[in-house]
């Protein structure tokens, strides 16, 4: 009975330490594969981390560059700006200077100096250099033209050029034989006014001389008053550089 009671309670003590090692083993790999997925969780969020530091190291560099590029944009501006209003203070210089040097003319109203922008210009009305239907400097405008051509003789890095304007009124009949038009006519005359201008000390190479017959009016044709405004010579300083911008290339 006592033998068989102990072989009872050992078989229960055994079962009960096989038991008890059983469960321990389980909840250590339970506890190791909770922890080994914890720290792949961790690492994923390392790599993820490292991903996004990456992603705004690119960003930083990117926007140092912009800014870099951004920076020599308003140093570039702040250059021009500085350089067109030195060019407008010259330029006012120069209106300045050229308005001094035909305030006589000016006054008596033979002449009108006007500036735009980087070009100063010399209005001179057509009968003051030149009779009706006719190319032929005046001895009047002899005079004037060449306190004109004194005046603009020190404006070396300027292009002078001179143009020709008309009325909308045809060429007569009897001078037809001459000019044909009024494109022939303003052409001519700007020829005249060029052609005297170089033989009072203008370089020739500064100088360009062209025709826009009627078709550039500063007035209405319909009044004599207005047709009297349109017939005129422009004379006008331009800048060197844009004029050869404006030369087609050969």
């Amino acid at each position: 009975m006592n033998a068989r009671r102990l072989h009872a309670a050992g078989a229960v003590l055994a079962a009960a330490f096989t038991l008890c090692g059983c469960v321990s083993q389980s909840t250590y790999d339970k506890l190791e594969a909770d922890k080994n997925q914890e720290i792949g969780g961790l690492q994923k969020q390392r790599g993820t981390l490292q991903e996004q530091v990456q992603g705004l190291q690119s960003q930083r560099s990117t926007l140092e560059q912009q800014q870099a590029e951004l920076r020599r944009q308003v140093d570039a501006l702040e250059q021009q700006k500085t350089q067109l209003l030195a060019a407008s203070q010259q330029n006012k210089s120069q209106y300045d200077q050229l308005v001094r040097s035909l305030t006589e003319e000016v006054k008596k109203g033979e002449l009108q100096v006007r500036q735009y922008k980087d070009m100063l210009t010399v209005d001179v009305a057509e009968q003051l250099f030149f009779d009706s239907g006719r190319a032929n400097l005046k001895d009047t405008g002899k005079e004037v033209l060449k306190k004109v051509g004194e005046a603009l003789k020190g404006y070396e890095d300027k292009v002078i050029r001179i143009v020709g304007h008309t009325d909308n009124v045809p060429i007569s009949k009897a001078a037809q034989k001459v000019f044909p038009s009024n494109w022939e006519l303003s052409v001519a005359r700007a020829t005249t006014v060029v052609r005297y201008l170089q033989e009072v000390g203008i370089p020739p190479e500064r100088m360009i001389a062209s025709g826009r017959a009627e078709y550039q009016p500063i007035a209405e044709n319909d009044t004599p008053d207005g047709r009297k405004k349109n017939r005129r010579i422009e004379i006008t300083l331009v800048d060197r550089n844009a004029a050869q911008e404006a030369t087609p290339v050969r």
